[in-house]
């Protein structure tokens, strides 16, 4: 017997005289396997795949083009004048520091060394003014020994050149044996400066004077001599 129902083998959903059946009462699962639905075209939509009826974005350069050299870890290239640094500078605290303590050591070094050459100039001027009194002192001690001690020879030979040259040893020992003779003498401080020396001389017959003696160097040996007697 036949009802009011759809002629058989007309599936659910159909469109039976211009109408549109209702859809099933429940909702629609998704796709076998957990995919979406398909659509009404035919074909499943997927992630990031365009509408319908906008056109597909460009393809991605990735695929066909290189890495820069930036992206593989290649130095950037320096910055131009005027860009910050993205790094802060080196501190030059440090370094004028160390400038300055390099300086102040030779300057120190410097001084400690001027300082000895004065002091060793010093030491030099004095040492030599302490030979020139010592020469001096012995030079007229052995001329005024020789004559108390009527060596005359030993006299002579603490002459100058000059004064050798104008008396010859004959004369000499002629022109003071025919003198008073030295009985005693005491010889003084030589004075550098002027190369002179005071001797208190005492003679035969009590007689005193006190005589000056001139020194002088000689050329050759630069020993002190004496040179001449007032």
């Amino acid at each position: 017997m036949i009802g009011p129902h759809a002629p058989t083998g007309e599936p659910a959903g159909t469109t039976l005289h211009g109408m549109t059946a209702p859809g099933p009462p429940y909702p629609v699962s998704p796709g076998q396997g957990g995919q979406p639905p398909v659509p009404a075209g035919g074909h499943p939509a997927f992630p990031g795949s365009p509408a319908a009826g906008h056109p597909a974005s460009p393809a991605s350069p990735a695929a066909d083009h290189p890495a820069s050299p930036a992206q593989v870890g290649a130095p950037a290239p320096p910055p131009g004048p005027g860009v910050v640094p993205p790094f802060a500078a080196p501190p030059t605290e440090g370094r004028q520091a160390r400038l300055w303590l390099g300086l102040g050591v030779g300057a120190l070094a410097l001084l400690l060394c001027c300082g000895g050459g004065g002091a060793a100039l010093v030491g030099f001027a004095v040492s030599n003014v302490q030979a020139v009194r010592e020469q001096g002192r012995t030079a007229t001690e052995h001329y005024y020994q020789g004559l108390r001690d009527r060596n005359y020879d030993e006299s002579y030979d603490q002459l100058c050149e000059d004064a050798q040259r104008r008396e010859s040893r004959a004369q000499f020992e002629r022109r003071v044996s025919e003198q008073p003779q030295v009985t005693a003498y005491r010889v003084g401080e030589v004075d550098p400066n002027s190369l002179t020396v005071p001797v208190d001389v005492t003679f035969t017959g009590g007689d005193r004077r006190t005589q000056q003696v001139t020194l002088a160097p000689d050329s050759g040996t630069g020993s002190i001599e004496v040179c001449g007697i007032s």
